[in-house]
């Protein structure tokens, strides 16, 4: 499970057997997991983050996305 990014308490992974679902991200702040789509940028899934907490994320998601989205292209297009 290739970590691309670590912001803060945040760890922004992905899992090396998720080539057939689009383009996403996960985010994990200990026992709390984010998953956002990245093209458009939005949220799939969520557990246990507050709403004000998700906004954040998805900024930082926004912010990043280019980033993401090259790693997941890198880490699959092998």
């Amino acid at each position: 499970m290739p970590t691309v990014l670590r912001i803060g308490g945040y760890r922004f992974f992905f899992y090396a057997n998720e080539n057939s679902e689009p383009v996403h991200i996960h985010v994990q702040r200990e026992r709390m997991l984010a998953k956002f789509w990245l093209e458009p940028v939005s949220l799939a899934s969520s557990t246990g983050f507050a709403a004000h907490e998700l906004n954040q994320l998805f900024k930082l998601v926004e912010k990043h996305r280019n980033t993401l989205m090259e790693a997941w292209n890198e880490f699959f297009s092998n």
